[in-house]
């Protein structure tokens, strides 16, 4: 048995905390604060609140307000000239995954110099080492990216429409505010959208090759939290002990990215999104889940069935119990009728997806519990689509 342990994220998890901002040793004086385009962090109170938090800390802020639901090459490069111009020398994700992603592609880009893509390994980035990067501090207002505590981001060169993960150990965040009353506001539909994507980023690690002892149990007990309290986080929005349980599985989650990583699922739903941006992130993992995981529910039979026990706290008889749970908790939170022709998607795109992610997502695909080929990969687009 061989496995590494590193997550050197400082975790500050609880309701109210980012009142307590100024309390906390910061990794700078001059902050970049990243946001989303969206009015939801001023119109909340949650970009003043921090801003005012730094400032009785003593740090001044420059605030980059372009981020979109799926981040792109061009608006990391705005956010790194103004982070330069402004003489930052750290950065603040405020909001959801794209936020924190966007920020840690500007900590590498502003401390390498050059252009983003330079540090991109596969696709068409130019694969450069990546020896330095800015402090990044991560703020999440969602429940389920995970990107608080993890080594990595997504960025979309639309350009080439090429939706590339990127990760190093140098953007770790210095510090995670998990705050959970952040969360409150978050609409029903997005609420199971992003509970989902720390769903599959726990159940992918779990049955992925790169699975640890530690990832485990960290994706055993996210999967457990989520199955139970994220229909009633999307139920009632307000049901605060909901929110926190789906914010620590979140977290959790998150570590699972840190202990052993995304399979096939996600490098077939990045070549979605890359090609139709506005597909929410969550809503293209939960259409493709069902042929995907039972693609292999006869390669790893006691992972699916252990999942299944965490699930529904009942010994498990066989794999498919996990698939059958899969579709009791799309239910209990409404999004068991997704579909990809919603958001403009043909059949005639199964090809180009299946390319895209073969290019964009092998590494990925690599960790799957075996090999699939094109045509499997097409089936899985077939199966899924409505």
């Amino acid at each position: 048995m061989k496995f590494c342990l590193n997550i050197p994220t400082r975790l500050v998890f609880g309701a109210g905390e980012l009142k307590n901002i100024h309390t906390l040793e910061l990794p700078g004086k001059r902050a970049l604060v990243v946001i989303s385009a969206g009015t939801s962090m001023r119109s909340h109170g949650y970009l003043d609140t921090l801003l005012a938090g730094l400032k009785q800390a003593g740090v001044e802020a420059a605030v980059f307000d372009r981020v979109q639901p799926n981040p792109i090459r061009e608006h990391v490069m705005e956010g790194t000239a103004l982070c330069l111009s402004r003489q930052c020398d750290f950065v603040i994700g405020l909001g959801g995954g794209s936020s924190i992603d966007t920020a840690k592609a500007i900590a590498i880009t502003a401390a390498m110099g050059g252009d983003f893509w330079d540090y991109v390994q596969g696709g068409t980035g130019g694969g450069k080492p990546v020896t330095r990067a800015l402090p990044v501090v991560a703020i999440p207002t969602t429940a389920g990216t995970g990107t608080e505590v993890d080594l990595w981001g997504v960025v979309t060169n639309e350009a080439t429409q090429e939706k590339m993960g990127f990760g190093t150990p140098l953007i770790f965040p210095h510090t995670a505010i998990v705050d959970p009353e952040l969360m409150l506001t978050v609409p029903s539909k997005l609420t199971a959208y992003q509970g989902f994507d720390a769903f599959f980023h726990a159940a992918e690690g779990y049955i992925s090759q790169a699975h640890t002892p530690i990832s485990d149990l960290y994706a055993l007990e996210a999967i457990r939290l989520l199955y139970k309290y994220l229909p009633v986080a999307v139920a009632d929005g307000n049901n605060m002990w909901a929110r926190i349980k789906v914010a620590w599985a979140s977290s959790l989650a998150g570590m699972v990215e840190s202990t052993s990583c995304c399979t096939g699922e996600h490098a077939l739903e990045h070549a979605m999104s890359a090609f139709y941006p506005k597909l929410p992130h969550g809503a293209g993992l939960i259409a493709i889940s069902a042929a995907y995981f039972r693609t292999f529910k006869n390669d790893v039979m006691k992972r699916y069935m252990k999942m299944a026990e965490k699930m529904r706290q009942v010994k498990s008889a066989r794999p498919s119990d996990f698939l059958d749970a899969l579709e009791v908790m799309k239910r209990s939170c409404g999004v068991d009728n997704v579909k990809l022709s919603d958001w403009g998607i043909t059949m005639a795109d199964f090809d180009r997806f299946a390319d895209n992610a073969i290019a964009t997502g092998g590494a990925m695909l690599d960790l799957d519990p075996r090999f699939l080929n094109r045509e499997e990969l097409i089936n899985i687009y077939m199966e899924s689509y409505k």
